[in-house]
Parts: C-alpha cells; structure tokens; sequence
C-alpha cells in the first residue's frame, strides 16, 4: 500500500492577531518626559524600570547619595599630532599584493652578521677558533647587552 504525503496550507494566523511584546525590548521608552526627569533625578521611586545605561559604564561611584567622578575612570583618547603628515587614510584595490616570507632567524644572521664574517675570512682577519681579529661593535656586546637591546622600543625596525 502506498502513502500519499501531503503539505496542508493554513491561511489562519497561528497566534490569532496576539503578540508576544516581550522580545520587543523597550529601554528607556516608557513614560513622559516628565516622567523621566523625575525617575532620572530620584531612581528609588520606580525599582521596576531601571534606566539603561546601554553598556556605557559611569565615571565615578555614588558616596552617601552624592556622586564623585574618579579622573582615572574617565576615557582618555590618545590622538597622535598628523600635522605635516604625508600619508593618506586610504589604501586603493589597485595597490598591489605584498607577498613576503617569514623572515627567520638565518635570514636575521644574514643580514646582520654574514657580510662581516664573509669579509674578514677572505682577508685573513680571523683566529684559528674564527673568532674576529677586529671585532665590530655587534661583535663585542655580552649576552645581557645583546639581550636588552634588542628589548628596547624600535629594535625591531632597522
């Protein structure tokens, strides 16, 4: 025996015209003007309709009924001077892709050190152990002033 499946259309509305207001959030759209002064100005009348602050946080605590900002909670925006600056905000579709390898730590040796060790061994200028017979400044830093200076702000640009 065969089944016949079938797709029933319904032309009634499933909630028969009732709306569910509950996923309509509503912040801060209740009430008159008027009433929103007053709930503004004492916030302990209505405990049921906090005010939405929408994520924005307050710049000081309330002591005793009276509220102190704190400097360090106030946001500071930290603009660099671009006065005399001669690059552009914006970067065309045209502009070609960089693609560039991973630079490693042979690629660092290389063009650091490699030119001066190349030179010294076709001039004769190294020990037997190969170390330099004139060492360069690079050359004669220990660990720890090696270590911290290649800490320090920009040592990574050269």
């Amino acid at each position: 025996m065969f089944h016949i499946i079938k797709r029933g259309i319904s032309t009634t509305a499933s909630l028969s015209g009732k709306k569910n207001f509950r996923k309509f959030l509503l912040y801060n759209k209740r009430g008159t003007r008027i009433f929103k002064q007053q709930r503004a100005a004492n916030p302990d009348l209505y405990p049921d309709m906090p005010i939405d602050k929408r994520g924005v946080r307050d710049t000081g605590v309330t002591i005793d009924g009276n509220f102190v900002e704190i400097a360090e909670k106030i946001p500071e925006l930290i603009v660099p001077n671009m006065e005399g600056c001669k690059f552009k905000p914006y970067v065309s579709y045209k502009a070609p892709d960089v693609v560039q390898s991973e630079f490693t730590s042979q690629d660092l040796f290389n063009s650091v050190y490699a030119q001066k060790i190349i030179d010294d061994w076709k001039s004769g200028k190294l020990n037997d152990d190969g170390s330099p017979m004139e060492p360069s400044a690079e050359e004669m830093q220990s660990a720890e002033e090696a270590w911290i200076k290649a800490r320090k702000t920009g040592s990574d640009i050269f």
